[in-house]
């Protein structure tokens, strides 16, 4: 029984697995592109925008974190990401507020902290500003950061671009809500000036101190929100001449406050993290998706005429193709997941498996809220 959490920061919402304690957190978890994708779906998973795991240490840090996007990719870092995972520890562990964390990064290492109003400040580290770093094929320009005119489906934008350990473009717009993000967000996030795809970020200057944006993230389209998206946001904001190094930046989810400290270079983030709920997925019947079924002919492939071998094999997917009935009952690639299912539905008692899932979410909770509980007794300072 996998136990998970759900967790969202202003609205961008991921699925927290906990692996630190595993010797083999790929056995334990067996995330695979395709898994990741039934999970995330809105209708046929759990639903949410990314999945999260908390594994051992590679290095020194004290944890590690790696992130998927919905459609399955691995991501380097998500700012929302990491504040959700920091509160998400604070509640499995009962952390007091002030407690930091380790955590190593596919863009380095991160320190979250819980702070006493339940917010989550983070340390995101130093942006990229050179072209092979964010990586885009665009040019230094005149503000000291990537720059370039981009092009695609009628559209013609100034833009910039900043890493923040991902790849990241800004483009500064005068109405930020008249702006077709889902026309000209998949162009952008695959513009060939961008090799490793990119996150693509519309702004609107209020005030110095007050940016408005909208977000395309990559590998999950519009969300509601992106952490690493309003540092990297802030950065060519400044650096074009439109904010100051510190910001309230609102995103359809809520208000983040970015600040770009000029001695280290560092950029923290301040933002909420919430839980959702707390679930469990049964081992192998949890996904729904089922291998495809390779149609054989017969044929060796080997010595088959060529007019008689089919360019590509035929697959069947169980989930739509077997609706009406098994397509191959004889050697059905289902069966030896839903034997599994069967022993250990047959081993165990349906109070020993509702057992089993809520020890894990019971001691969560608890921990959640004895901690709550605590820091209400603390007196107002």
């Amino acid at each position: 029984m996998l136990a998970f959490s759900k967790y969202q920061g202003l609205g961008n919402d991921f699925l927290l697995l906990d692996g630190r304690e595993a010797a083999d957190p790929q056995e334990l978890f067996g995330l695979d592109p395709e898994r990741v994708r039934w999970i995330c779906d809105r209708r046929f998973g759990v639903g949410a925008d990314g999945v999260i795991l908390a594994l051992p240490p590679e290095g020194d840090g004290e944890l590690r974190m790696r992130i998927f996007n919905a459609d399955g990719s691995e991501a380097e870092m998500c700012g929302n990401g990491i504040r959700c995972l920091a509160r998400f520890l604070a509640d499995s562990d009962g952390d007091p507020a002030g407690r930091t964390w380790q955590v190593e990064t596919m863009a380095g290492r991160m320190v979250p902290e819980l702070l006493a109003d339940g917010m989550v400040r983070v340390d995101m580290g130093e942006p990229f500003l050179l072209p092979e770093q964010v990586p885009t094929t665009l040019a230094t320009g005149p503000a000291g950061l990537p720059q370039g005119e981009l092009e695609g489906e009628g559209g013609r934008f100034a833009a910039a671009a900043a890493g923040m350990g991902n790849p990241h473009l800004v483009i500064p717009v005068e109405e930020v809500e008249v702006v077709d993000l889902e026309r000209f967000g998949p162009l952008l996030e695959r513009h060939p000036a961008f090799p490793a795809r990119t996150n693509v970020h519309f702004v609107q200057a209020l005030r110095p101190d007050h940016l408005v944006m909208r977000v395309w993230e990559r590998g999950a389209g519009p969300t509601l929100a992106c952490g690493t998206g309003a540092c990297a946001t802030l950065v060519a904001c400044h650096r074009l001449g439109l904010s100051a190094r510190s910001a309230r930046l609102d995103l359809p989810g809520g208000s983040l406050w970015i600040d770009w400290d000029s001695r280290s270079n560092h950029l923290f983030m301040t933002g909420p993290a919430e839980p959702v709920f707390d679930g469990v997925l049964a081992p192998l019947a949890e996904k729904a998706v089922e291998p495809a079924i390779t149609v054989e002919t017969g044929l060796d492939p080997a010595t088959a005429p060529e007019s008689s071998r089919p360019a590509e094999p035929e697959e069947i997917s169980c989930a739509t193709a077997c609706v009406e009935g098994c397509q191959r009952p004889d050697d059905c690639p289902s069966a030896e997941a839903r034997r599994r299912v069967e022993v250990l539905l047959e081993s165990r008692s349906l109070d020993d498996l509702v057992s089993l899932a809520a020890q894990t979410l019971e001691a969560r909770t608890l921990a959640r809220f004895s901690r709550d509980t605590a820091g209400s007794d603390r007196p107002a300072e």
